[in-house]
């Protein structure tokens, strides 16, 4: 049976899961007393969850399932990611598999790119003015869109880490961003 879990985070820095089948919060971690967590993601495989908060930093624990109904979180790594506020963190999809990557989106201007494989930083994504707000991966990790307080969204090709676009017409902060790029349904 799969385990059904919701992992929200708070202000104060608490994060908690919660058992969907019980209704009831069956874990609380608290990585780093009063210091707001900003953002949560999960491995798509359901191997690992990352946190990351106001002082730029990521932590990051191991899932495993026991035999018992509640997941264990295994302390796996702390990571210095940002010297501002992480204002997203988010792990690449399925189809990025054998490469795993950790976008970190920060109030530094930057977006870093992390290999999951040891946490080394890949590439900084660099040609927002203002702080990036959100970023979402393509399907199949190719390419990531950002959305920055400079009023633009970016396309960013993930081979070299260059902005091969940039969606300009927003007059406030661009503050979020979807992408839709499966694959078209067929007809009934």
């Amino acid at each position: 049976m799969f385990q059904k879990e919701l992992i929200s985070g708070d202000q104060n820095g608490n994060i908690r899961v919660w058992d969907l089948a019980a209704n009831s919060c069956s874990c609380e971690l608290v990585p780093e007393v009063d210091t707001a967590v900003r953002s949560l993601t999960v491995m798509w495989d359901g191997s690992m969850v990352v946190a990351a908060n106001n002082r730029g930093t990521c932590y990051v624990w191991r899932l495993l399932k026991g035999t018992q109904t509640i997941t264990s979180f295994e302390p796996l790594h702390k990571l210095q990611a940002h010297d501002g506020y992480i204002l997203k963190c988010l792990l690449s999809p399925e189809f990025c598999d054998p490469n795993r990557y950790l976008a970190t989106a920060s109030s530094d201007h930057t977006v870093k790119i992390w290999n999951v494989d040891g946490f080394k930083l890949e590439k900084t994504l660099v040609g927002h003015q203002r702080w990036v707000w959100d970023c979402v991966f393509s399907v199949d990790g190719a390419y990531l869109i950002t959305a920055s307080s400079d009023t633009t969204a970016r396309l960013w090709t993930m081979s070299t880490g260059e902005a091969i676009r940039v969606y300009q017409g927003h007059h406030k902060a661009t503050v979020c961003c979807a992408l839709h790029d499966g694959a078209e349904s067929a007809p009934s």
